[in-house]
């Protein structure tokens, strides 16, 4: 292993031994070769933080979205298991008989209610999975 690291310096003398010889506008050229090269790499570096921050700030949006969608599908379904069941309620005191009569003679307004609510529910599941997506690409 000494070996090694004394043949890597003796190298890495030589390269030194090299540049010590080569004309100076040689050197200059190397010179600017590698500021040109550190240049890149700076400008990649920032980049990538740019980047980096800015997938950042949408996780953190899509995570809030996300959160907020949660939120308001629990608070639907909860709305439609307290209406499901003071439905079940009435039922319960109703003969079976009424109940037919009363879906039957039920304005069109609370049908289309049910049916808006299921339809918003159903929208905000898919769009609850497809943040759940985003999050996980992201």
């Amino acid at each position: 292993e000494v070996q090694k690291l004394n043949q890597q310096l003796e190298e890495k003398n030589g390269e030194i031994q090299q540049m010590i010889n080569q004309p100076p506008y040689e050197k200059e050229r190397e010179i600017l070769r590698l500021q040109k090269t550190l240049a890149e790499r700076e400008k990649a570096q920032a980049t990538s933080d740019v980047l980096c921050r800015s997938l950042t700030d949408e996780t953190h949006q899509l995570q809030r979205k996300l959160a907020s969608t949660a939120e308001m599908c629990q608070h639907l379904a909860k709305c439609l298991e307290d209406k499901q069941r003071k439905e079940k309620g009435n039922s319960d005191d109703q003969i079976p008989t009424e109940r037919s009569n009363q879906v039957s003679n039920q304005p069109l307004c609370l049908l289309d209610n049910e049916t808006s609510l299921q339809a918003l529910i159903c929208n905000l599941q898919e769009e609850n999975r497809m943040l759940k997506q985003k999050v996980a690409h992201v």
